[in-house]
């Protein structure tokens, strides 16, 4: 089992993940909608492709792309096709 939890509040959490890079990446239905907002940020990987972005926000406060996802990834990271991974304070555990 993994989780991300920021603010105090659990954003993500499942029994199946795919782990890149040391980066925990969620499938899309182990994240709780309600905390994600969808960025204008992108940035770009070589291997793995052009990344955008979701920020979270938890009780009033909002934590800026804070969460990042491959769409439409390299070959290389077709394993990670749709999954969150996250920084900025977010906290993974398994």
């Amino acid at each position: 089992m993994a989780k991300a939890i920021w603010n105090g509040k659990v954003v993500a959490e499942s029994e199946r993940f795919e782990e890149v890079e040391g980066n925990i990446y969620f499938p899309p239905d182990a994240l709780k909608s309600e905390f994600f907002a969808d960025s204008d940020h992108s940035s770009t990987c070589p291997w793995k492709g052009t990344a955008g972005y979701y920020s979270l926000t938890v009780d009033g406060k909002t934590n800026p792309n804070a969460a990042w996802i491959y769409r439409d990834p390299k070959p290389a990271a077709a394993s990670i096709k749709n999954h969150v991974a996250f920084w900025r304070g977010v906290e993974v555990v398994r």
